[in-house]
């Protein structure tokens, strides 16, 4: 896994075999953050990953200059490789949760400029996503949500669908 731009260009970090999660690939997640452009300046803007897995999200969001990030993963083993990350790149602007997303948003009184989601595919609340960081005013008002899924899901008739975007077989779907 790879930072594809900014202040951490180029670090590498080598992912457990073991792993269940797995990063978003560089195509994809170079892609996105291209779209991402265009709707937000990063720089100084605070950022929430929510299901950070590999912890990837996170790690290009501060090389872009985030001013803040949360990362939220559940898992132990992926927590502390994150952990483990964030301290070689030898920055304190990520705040590491290590707990439930759902608890999380529930309990959140913070508003993000952007907030990344992905989720395991088969998660079965995986639909109800989007819902719950509206109906919990995570976002700013200018803000942008980034919702990663599988193909089987669409979110066209959501009230703050803004579009779709697909590389291979990452979708995402983008939220205002």
């Amino acid at each position: 896994m790879r930072i594809i731009t900014g202040i951490y260009k180029g670090r590498h970090f080598d992912i457990p075999r073991t792993f269940k999660a797995r990063p978003t690939t560089d195509f994809a997640k170079e892609n996105i953050f291209n779209v991402l452009n265009g709707y937000i300046n990063l720089e100084d803007a605070n950022a929430l990953d929510l299901f950070a897995g590999t912890g990837s999200i996170s790690y290009e969001l501060l090389s872009r200059g985030c001013s803040s990030v949360i990362s939220v993963e559940s898992d132990r083993d992926h927590a502390r490789f994150i952990n483990e990350c964030l301290k070689k790149l030898g920055t304190e602007k990520d705040i590491l949760i290590r707990g439930d997303v759902f608890r999380f948003i529930k309990g959140c009184r913070q508003k993000f400029n952007l907030i990344f989601a992905d989720p395991p595919y088969s998660l079965p609340e995986l639909p109800k996503i989007p819902s719950l960081v509206f109906e919990h005013e995570l976002l700013e008002d200018d803000g942008i949500f980034v919702f990663e899924h599988g193909k089987q899901h669409q979110f066209q008739d959501h009230p703050h669908f803004v579009e779709q975007r697909t590389y291979g077989s990452v979708n995402f779907s983008l939220f205002r």
